[in-house]
């Protein structure tokens, strides 16, 4: 999810073929494909939100020209069935806490402040549901000014089933950055079935996984041709649900009735329809 006010444009298309190693049941036995020592877990197992480990951002960064604004409200954010839920909701001219007017409202969440971490793998087994304009994302900031303190998009999704990309940004390659990249799916394990999304980090650089296959790689020399390599430093995890604006609208040219979402899309979040649900968070150290 872009931490900016720029917009990109997903680039090189990756050939390589998913795994059947996801399951389209709910729970997963697994925990991922990372080992080593587990530094943060959370399998969503309670009847809310642990907010020992999880902030609600209120209103939170809208940029992007998205469509949302963040609340902190079970409507759009809450466990089921031991998965965490992400679901926006049409709300016409809601007035967030800025006094800012939106007709959608949605959930964002981060560990700022609770946890952050250098080196080691993210992984969250995510599904997500079809609709074009629809942009939920897994991905980590650090902490300080963007681009400065560096982002890096694990997941970011804008609606089309058939892939997912993953991106990264710092000083000298953010916005309309050189490091993005999509994983094509095939038709039966689709963005709508269960995937492990993950990031292998080092100091020599960022490995994306898609269940557990590489699907593009960012080191630290190939940063360095653009600008500063910024990823010695903590980052911190979100998981957010945004509607339309700059990133989806550059892929469906959609502009009416709302910026990248279609009145398909629309109706889906009239609907209850659009969700992202996650079965579990893991980040796991080997250093």
């Amino acid at each position: 999810m872009l931490y900016k006010k720029c917009i990109y444009v997903a680039a090189v298309a990756a050939a390589i073929t998913i795994s059947t190693s996801c399951s389209s049941v709910k729970k997963s036995s697994a925990t991922g494909y990372a080992k080593g020592r587990v530094v943060f877990f959370d399998d969503f197992s309670g009847t809310q939100l642990n907010r020992n480990k999880w902030t609600p951002e209120v209103p939170g960064f809208n940029g992007n020209n998205e469509l949302q604004t963040y609340v902190d409200s079970s409507s759009v954010m809450y466990l089921e069935d031991g998965l965490l839920v992400l679901k926006p909701k049409y709300l016409p001219k809601f007035k967030n806490v800025e006094g800012r007017e939106y007709d959608f409202i949605s959930a964002r969440i981060n560990t700022r402040g609770k946890f952050d971490f250098t080196y080691g793998t993210a992984e969250a087994r995510i599904k997500v549901t079809a609709g074009e304009g629809l942009w939920p994302a897994w991905w980590m900031l650090g902490n300080g000014t963007w681009p400065d303190a560096g982002e890096i998009d694990i997941m970011e999704y804008v609606g089309e089933p058939d892939w997912i990309s993953a991106a990264v940004h710092g000083p000298g390659y953010s916005g309309e950055t050189p490091f993005v990249n999509r994983l094509y799916f095939d038709k039966e394990h689709d963005a709508t079935q269960w995937h492990v999304y993950a990031v292998d980090w080092s100091p020599e650089g960022l490995v994306f996984k898609y269940d557990g296959v590489p699907m593009f790689r960012v080191t630290r020399k190939m940063a360095e041709h653009y600008g500063k390599w910024i990823f010695d430093n903590n980052q911190y995890l979100i998981l957010n649900y945004a509607l339309g604006g700059g990133y989806p609208a550059k892929i469906n040219g959609i502009k009416q009735p709302y910026y990248g979402l279609p009145e398909s899309s629309v109706n889906m979040v009239k609907n209850g329809q659009a969700k992202m649900w996650v079965d579990w968070v893991k980040v796991t150290k080997t250093r």
